[in-house]
Parts: structure tokens; C-alpha cells; sequence
């Protein structure tokens, strides 16, 4: 079985993308003084990084909050397989949560079950004034949790077999968004 590949969004598409939610985000939140913006383990945390380091490009003066959420532990799948046991990556939140503002970032909302595993998880940490969702993509079929972000990069209808994959330069050779259908 191969993979056919297509990008949806290339480097400069992705860069433009990061911008415009930063600028999303200012009209909402600015001067940011409650608000915190929390990365999910592993891969929106790619993403956080990138906006929160776009924020503080944008405006130097000002304090962004930041946080790195692992939710290992409260996914409801977490012990359904004996073979493929998760490894959990680190929390760090450097404040209580308890009054704050927080925008809960992802790298794809397909199912919406990461994302209520994030709030369980963020629960531990306070009790948030509000919580909002900043996805880069939405794939919007298939929700099994009743989840809809506030901020989105795009919106992408993948259906059946068909993968969206964030890849950050970090990790590969260069940042794009790919959707990927199995072909037999």
C-alpha cells in the first residue's frame, strides 16, 4: 500500500497562516495581561512556540504567558493497549490558572478527544476565567466530542483514510501542512 502526498500548505502558506492568528489573537487578548497560552504535548506545542515567539516579535514590551501541557494521562485511551504504551513528555505551567485567560493550542482537531483530555488536564492547574482553542487545522468530519475552535489556521475536509500532517522544520526538512490517502 502507498502514500499519496499533497501539500495543503507550504512554508510561506504556513508562515503567512502563524501571522494572521497572532493577529487574531491581538484583537482578543491584547495587552495579554490575563491570558496564558498553553501548548498541548507533543505536537501543538510546535505551534505555541511559534505563535508565542511571533507575539513577542510583535510586541516586545509586553509579557506573554506560556505553558506546555502534557495530557498522557487523562486521554481516554491511555490504558487500551498493552503494546503501544505512551510516553509522556513534561507540563510546564508556570502559574495558576485560577482567573486566567487561557488559549489552549493544537496542532489538528479531528476527533475533538485530545482537546477534552487537554481541559481535564487543565483543570489540575485551576480554574480558568475561559478557555479557547487555537487549532491550525480544523478537519472538522468525524468530531466525536462536541469541541469547535475559536481560532483557526484552515479548515480541511479529509474524509475516511486520508492523515493531515503538521511538519515543522524542526523535524523534517521544511514546515508544511500534508494530507496523506492511503491508495491500495
Amino acid at each position: 500500500m502507498s502514500q499519496a502526498v499533497r501539500t495543503i500548505f507550504d512554508k510561506d502558506q504556513l508562515a503567512i497562516t502563524i501571522d494572521r492568528l497572532v493577529y487574531e489573537l491581538a484583537e482578543v487578548h491584547y495587552p495579554f495581561e490575563n491570558t496564558i497560552f498553553i501548548g498541548l504535548q507533543p505536537r501543538g506545542v510546535f505551534l505555541a512556540n511559534r505563535i508565542v515567539k511571533t507575539l513577542k516579535k510583535q510586541f516586545p514590551d509586553l509579557e506573554i504567558l506560556y505553558g506546555e501541557l502534557d495530557i498522557t494521562f487523562y486521554r481516554d485511551d491511555f490504558n487500551t493497549s498493552s503494546d503501544n504504551l505512551p510516553i509522556a513528555k513534561s507540563t510546564n505551567i508556570p502559574i495558576s490558572l485560577s482567573g486566567k485567560k487561557v488559549v489552549l493550542i493544537d496542532d489538528v482537531l479531528f476527533t475533538g478527544r485530545t482537546i477534552r483530555a487537554g481541559l481535564d488536564a487543565l483543570l489540575a492547574h485551576g480554574r480558568p476565567s475561559e478557555i479557547e482553542l487555537l487549532v491550525l487545522i480544523d478537519r472538522r468530519f468525524h468530531r466525536e466530542v462536541p469541541i469547535q475552535p475559536d481560532f483557526v489556521g484552515m479548515t480541511v475536509d479529509a474524509v475516511g483514510a486520508q492523515k493531515v500532517r503538521v511538519q515543522w522544520k524542526n523535524e523534517t526538512q521544511e514546515d508544511e501542512v500534508v494530507l496523506k490517502e492511503h491508495e491500495n
